[in-house]
């Protein structure tokens, strides 16, 4: 299917979201959408926005899969609005995001996309949606989640991820050097969840990241 689309500028979108103004980048495809799709950022206090590589690249994937995707600023980062949340916070602005476009383009199904906080900030929300019975938990048909967080990082910082629908991409590095590989098998073994690990990746999966975009095509390919 990615061939039959080609890839545009991102344009800036302001929406309405619980702690005032979202800042989004949106990126469209060439021909009529088959899918929403919302890209989590990596953690503010490190630097994450909207334009760090590896939420461009998932963008970028998707947008060539022939989905509308938005990539938010979450709160407090660029010109969003309000102050960062540790992620609850974080999740309500995504799904402010992904509330927006299926207003705009209803009845499309979602893929859902995060990095490093990103994707736990995704966990987060699809749980949340998951729990209230929400229609819009029932409509996410691809969810990527890649270099997340789970367990025990350090002596003061911790990750409660919660678990996700069996038909979740989970990607990794082997060399992760932020979130260990056991964290995630950790997490991962209860919930018999498959973990598609990158030989010698780091967190950045520098020098990677045409292995990260394969995997994600392929997932994307996948038969419904």
């Amino acid at each position: 299917m990615s061939s039959a689309y080609t890839t545009q500028a991102s344009t800036p979108v302001f929406i309405a979201g619980p702690a005032g103004q979202i800042e989004t980048l949106l990126d469209t495809p060439a021909g009529p959408p088959v899918g929403i799709a919302v890209v989590a950022h990596p953690h503010p206090g490190q630097g994450g926005t909207a334009e760090h590589k590896i939420p461009q690249l998932l963008a970028r994937t998707l947008q060539a899969h022939g989905f509308v995707t938005m990539r938010p600023n979450y709160r407090g980062v660029g010109q969003s609005e309000g102050a960062y949340d540790g992620g609850p916070g974080e999740s309500t602005d995504v799904e402010a995001v992904l509330r927006h476009l299926q207003a705009e383009y209803p009845g499309l199904p979602v893929a859902l996309a995060g990095f490093s906080f990103g994707a736990f900030v995704q966990t987060l929300m699809v749980a949340r949606l998951t729990a209230a019975g929400d229609a819009a938990a029932e409509s996410i048909q691809h969810l990527i989640l890649t270099g997340m967080p789970a367990g025990a990082l350090s002596e003061t910082l911790s990750y409660d991820t919660p678990p996700v629908p069996a038909h979740t991409l989970v990607v990794h590095g082997e060399k992760d050097e932020r979130v260990p590989l056991i964290n995630v098998f950790d997490w991962a073994r209860p919930q018999e969840l498959p973990v598609v690990v990158l030989p010698a990746a780091g967190h950045f999966f520098t020098g990677k990241l045409p292995g990260l975009r394969r995997v994600v095509e392929g997932y994307l390919r996948r038969p419904a």
